[in-house]
């Protein structure tokens, strides 16, 4: 299985359970493991047999842009799905971190596996 990644990717969205955090918009950290779809883009060297990395950033920054999550766990499936589904993808693993957020605590947050379903 050919996976590409994103790592410390920090962007501002609201997110959270407290009346603050719907107004406030906190830095979260994203890391995603991407399965590719197939492995025809190392033979190829052809974006069109990869997946696109700009897209996915976008479609995420997107997402953010647009919902309100209360947790990250919902956040994480989202996004999940969103690559799942809409980048064709076999595998994904997604962590999602507040950063500083509690004193003492650099990063807290969830890291999720999902498979496409067949």
């Amino acid at each position: 299985m050919d996976i590409i990644f994103l790592h410390d990717f920090k962007v501002k969205t609201l997110i959270g359970i407290y009346p603050w955090e719907r107004m406030v918009r906190q830095t979260v950290r994203i890391d995603l493991e991407i399965a590719l779809p197939t492995s025809r883009a190392c033979q190829t060297d052809r974006i069109e047999d990869a997946l696109d990395y700009a897209l996915i950033i976008e479609r995420i920054n997107d997402i953010l842009a647009n919902r309100h999550f209360s947790l990250l766990e919902a956040l994480a499936e989202h996004i999940a799905q969103t690559v799942l589904t809409e980048f064709k993808s076999p595998w994904v693993k997604v962590s999602v971190a507040k950063l500083g957020i509690i004193r003492g605590v650099k990063r807290l947050g969830v890291c999720i596996e999902r498979k496409a379903s067949l």
